[in-house]
C-alpha cells in the first residue's frame, strides 16, 4: 500500500535541544489558561511521499491512509490497545447469529463544514466504496456486507447492499456470513464517511485542502503538493478535548540520507517506519539506542506477472524465490532489525487455539541455492527455452527500494547465473502499470488493514484488482470463498493455512521480509500510537 520538501520549518533546532513548539511562522502561538502565549504544538512527520489521494476509497496505501486516518473517522477507532472503539459509533449490537451489525451514531457529531454526521452519510460512503464507478482497489474489504460483491462486480444493484441508515442516528449493516473481524475492519480509513455535498460539487473534492470535508481530530489546512500538508486541529470535533497537538505536518521527503538529516536538526520530529535509518548509520544508531523498534505487520514482495514470459512458468518463478538469501537481505542491505518472510501473512495473528498464524503454518519458503539452479532448470525445460528471456526488474523511486533491488540483482546472478535488468518508476506510475499487467516483476507491498488472516489471503483471488500478477488457482479461489462462509473458526484457519501453501507453491509473488515499525522520535514526543493491523495515529500524540 505507498521529492524533497521545499519549505522547511524555520525554527529548527539541534538534535537533542528543545524541539516543541517549531512551526512555520515564528512567533506563531495559541493561548493557555493563564493568558501568556505559548508556541504552537506542531509536529512535524515524515509522510516520505505524495497521497495518491485523499478520497478514503481511493488512497489504498500508506502514504494515504496515514493523513486520512488523522483528518477522518469511522465508526470505530482503533485505540491506544489497538483494538476497536466506539469513535463516530457511540455502541452498537450484534445480532445472535453475527450477521446483523446495529450501530448508534453519537449525538453531535459534524463535519469539518459544522454539518451533521449522519447514518446516510456512512450508507452513501459505504455504496460508494462499492459503486464500480468508483474502482476502489478495497472495495472486497466490504464483501462480507449482503449484496456487495454483486454490486462491485456489476451483477447488483446499490439498493441490493444491505447497507441501511435507518434514521439520522442508526446504522444497520446486514451480512452475508458472520465476520468476526468486522468492529475493526471499520475502523480502516476505506470505510470512513464523505461528505455528500463536498464530492457532488466536485469530482476532485478530495485534491485540494480547500475543497476536502472531514471529521477526524484534525482537519486539512494546506497542501503543497510533493512537498507538505498540513493538519490542524479540529475544533468540531466530538472528543477535541482529548487532542493536544495544534497540528501536524507532513513531509514529503523520499530519501533517508535527507530525511535523517533534517531529523537531527529537528525539522521533522517523527520518522516514517519506512527506510527512516540510513543503511550506512543504521549499527550505530540501534547501538545508541536511538531507533524505537515496534512489532509490525504486513510486508514487502515482488510480483512476478505470470501472463508473461519467462514468468508464466511456475517452476521458473520458484527459482527465483529460492534464490532470495532473505536472512543476508535484512541484515546486511536493510539493517533495521527485520524478519525474513517465509510465508506471506506475517506474523501476530492468534488462531482459535491460541497460537500464531504464522508458526503454526510454518516456513513455507526458503533460501536455497542449489535448489534454485534445479528449478530454473526444469522450468527452462518445460518452456523449450536454451537461454532465458530477458528480464526486468521494477521498483518505485526511492534509496531504499534501490538498494535491495540491487541486492536481488547480485543474488540471482549468483545463486541462478542470471543477469536482470533493473528500472525504476514513481510509486503511481508503477502501481498503474501493475494493475495493466504491463510489467514483468515489480517491487510491491502489502499493510493489512484489518487484524485477521483473510485480510492478507484474498488479495491474491483470480477477481481482485489487489492481485496484479495474472495468477488464478481455481482451488485458491475457492478456500478463500469458503473461508469467508465458515463460521467455525477452527475449520476457517485450516482453509486459509491451505490457501497460503498454495499461494507459496504457485509462488505468483517473491516475498521479501515482514515489516516492523523501526523508527526515530524526538524524545520531546509521545502518545503516538503505531497500528500493526492500520495506520498512525496522532489522536493522543503531545509534545512535552
Amino acid at each position: 500500500m505507498k521529492k524533497v520538501s521545499a519549505l522547511l520549518v524555520s525554527c529548527a533546532l539541534l538534535f537533542g535541544t528543545a524541539l516543541a513548539g517549531c512551526t512555520k511562522d515564528e512567533g506563531s502561538g495559541v493561548k493557555t489558561e493563564s493568558g501568556k502565549e505559548a508556541k504552537a504544538k506542531i509536529l512535524t512527520y515524515n509522510n516520505l511521499k505524495e497521497p495518491t489521494s485523499l478520497d478514503p476509497p481511493i488512497g489504498f496505501d500508506q502514504a494515504s491512509y496515514d493523513i486520512v486516518n488523522n483528518a477522518f473517522e469511522g465508526l470505530t477507532r482503533l485505540g491506544k490497545n489497538h483494538s476497536p472503539e466506539p469513535a463516530m459509533a457511540k455502541e452498537w449490537k450484534i445480532a445472535p447469529d453475527g450477521k446483523k451489525y446495529t450501530f448508534t451514531l453519537r449525538d453531535g457529531i459534524k463535519w469539518t463544514n459544522g454539518e451533521p454526521v449522519k447514518a446516510a452519510d456512512f450508507e452513501y460512503a459505504w455504496k460508494r466504496l462499492l459503486d464500480p464507478k468508483t474502482a476502489s482497489d478495497a472495495a472486497f474489504l466490504a464483501y462480507p456486507i449482503e449484496g456487495a460483491e454483486a454490486y462491485n462486480s456489476g451483477k447488483g444493484t446499490a439498493d441490493g447492499v444491505k447497507v441501511k441508515a435507518v434514521d439520522d442516528k442508526t446504522l444497520e449493516v446486514n451480512l452475508a456470513y458472520p465476520a468476526s473481524w468486522l468492529l475493526g475492519m471499520v475502523a480502516s480509513p476505506a470505510f470512513f464517511p464523505v461528505n455528500k455535498g463536498a464530492v457532488d460539487k466536485s469530482a476532485k473534492w478530495a485534491g485540494e485542502a480547500s475543497t476536502i470535508v472531514s471529521n477526524g481530530p484534525f482537519k486539512i489546512a494546506e497542501w503543497k503538493h510533493d512537498s507538505e500538508l498540513k493538519l490542524v486541529r479540529n475544533d468540531q470535533y466530538w472528543d477535541a478535548a482529548n487532542v493536544k497537538l495544534d497540528g501536524v505536518t507532513y513531509k514529503m521527503i523520499n530519501d533517508s540520507n535527507t530525511a535523517y538529516q533534517l531529523f537531527t536538526t529537528g525539522e521533522i520530529l517523527v520518522s516514517n517506519t519506512t527506510g527512516a535509518i540510513p543503511a550506512d548509520l543504521s549499527d550505530k544508531l540501534f547501538a545508541e539506542n536511538k531507533v524505537k523498534v515496534e512489532d509490525g505487520a504486513g510486508q514487502a514482495f515482488y510480483r512476478f506477472n505470470t501472463k508473461m514470459a519467462p514468468f508464466n512458468n511456475v517452476n521458473i518463478r520458484k527459482a527465483f524465490v529460492a534464490a532470495v538469501d532473505r536472512q543476508k537481505l535484512v541484515d546486511l542491505v536493510l539493517k533495521q532489525k527485520q524478519k525474513p518472510a517465509d510465508g506471506y501473512v506475517s506474523p501476530g495473528l492468534k488462531d482459535p487455539a491460541g497460537g500464531d498464524f504464522r508458526k503454526v503454518g510454518g516456513s513455507l519458503i526458503k533460501f536455497d541455492a542449489a535448489e534454485a539452479k534445479k528449478l530454473l532448470e526444469k522450468g527452462m525445460q518445460e518452456a523449450g527455452y536454451k537461454t532465458l528471456p530477458e528480464v526486468t526488474l521494477t521498483y518505485n523511486t526511492n534509496d531504499v527500494s534501490q538498494r535491495i533491488a540491487q541486492a536481488l540483482q547480485a543474488m540471482f546472478k549468483d545463486n541462478l547465473g542470471v543477469d536482470i535488468k533493473l528500472a525504476n518508476k514513481e510509486g503511481k506510475v508503477l502501481t498503474d502499470e501493475q494493475k495493466k499487467l504491463q510489467l514483468q516483476f515489480s517491487r510491491s507491498s502489502f499493510l493489512p488493514d484489518f487484524a485477521d488472516p483473510i485480510n492478507f489471503l484474498d488479495g491474491f483471488q483470480s477477481t481482485n484488482a489487489f492481485s496484479r500478477t495474472g495468477w488464478v488457482n481455481a482451488s485458491y479461489d475457492k478456500l478463500i470463498k469458503d473461508a469467508y462462509n465458515e463460521p467455525d473458526e477452527a475449520k476457517r484457519f485450516k482453509m486459509m493455512h491451505d490457501a497460503e501453501k498454495i499461494l507459496m507453491d504457485e509462488a505468483p509473488i517473491l516475498p521479501l521480509y515482514f515489516y516492523n515499525n523501526a523508527y526515530l522520535q524526538s524524545d520531546k514526543v509521545d502518545g503516538v500510537v503505531r497500528h500493526a493491523f492500520g495506520f498512525i495515529d496522532f489522536k493522543w500524540a503531545d509534545i512535552k
